[in-house]
């Protein structure tokens, strides 16, 4: 049951994060505007892969998944009803995968929420500039490395379930049980994450080339972000947002 408490302790974390924020208009604002933004740094930072045909399903699984503006409160309210059916259901392997998902999510929640705040204290300057100087106001330079090794540890459960012989059958006959369960959202997920890899794992390198550019330009950004100029770290957050909108 250690999984199913992880879940719900997770689940009610980020819960009493998104009450707090829905508590004050201007915070939600600012949140919304914050995940907008990232959203979009997702999209300029991967463009070439978004417009490769053998990477973009990955990159458009990420974006809608890991790095969107999406409310996950559906999914959320699954995860906490139904977490000890999720351990009678699914093998060990897509639970752990689900309570990677969680864990994600609530760190997720957590910075973004923090990240909110301090957006909403420097509203005259450039949303690159806002961004870059509310992340430095955050800081929690330790908590974005662990957002990172989690965001890439979803992907490589994701990779590594699609070796499991005779899982995607197993998958496909779980979809009623799952909805009848509560669990179709993530239902959903997992067959999605598990065709995307499926197909990518197919072609050339596969995942690991995918993870690892992630990994790359993730972690490099994160270092820039803390260490170098603000002026510098501006700029390159402009050139990945596009035009100002």
């Amino acid at each position: 049951m250690e999984a199913a408490k992880i879940i719900r302790d997770t689940v009610l974390q980020v819960t009493q994060l998104r009450n707090i924020s829905a508590g004050s208009p201007g915070l939600a604002q600012a949140l919304g505007e914050v995940k907008r933004l990232q959203a979009r740094r997702f999209s300029g930072t991967y463009f070439d892969l978004l417009h490769s045909d053998q990477y973009q399903p990955a990159a458009l699984f990420f974006l809608d998944e890991l790095y969107s503006e999406k409310n996950y409160a559906e999914r959320d309210t699954q995860f906490a009803r139904s977490a000890s059916a999720l351990e009678r259901l699914f093998p060990q392997q897509v639970v752990q995968t689900a309570v990677s998902l969680a864990q994600l999510h609530g760190l997720t929640e957590a910075l973004d929420l923090a990240m909110a705040h301090q957006w909403m204290s420097n509203a005259n300057a450039t949303e690159a500039a806002r961004y870059v100087a509310a992340w430095r106001s955050v800081d929690r330079r330790a908590d974005r490395n662990t957002q990172l090794a989690m965001v890439l540890e979803v992907g490589h459960e994701l990779d590594r379930l699609t070796r499991t012989r005779g899982l995607r059958m197993m998958l496909r006959m779980m979809r009623k049980p799952a909805n009848l369960a509560g669990l179709g959202s993530l239902q959903r997920f997992l067959e999605a994450g598990f065709d995307t890899f499926a197909v990518m794992a197919g072609k050339g390198d596969g995942a690991a080339f995918f993870l690892d550019t992630v990994q790359a330009r993730e972690s490099g950004l994160i270092d820039r972000l803390f260490d170098a100029s603000a002026v510098a770290c501006e700029t390159e957050i402009a050139q990945a947002l596009g035009p100002a909108r």
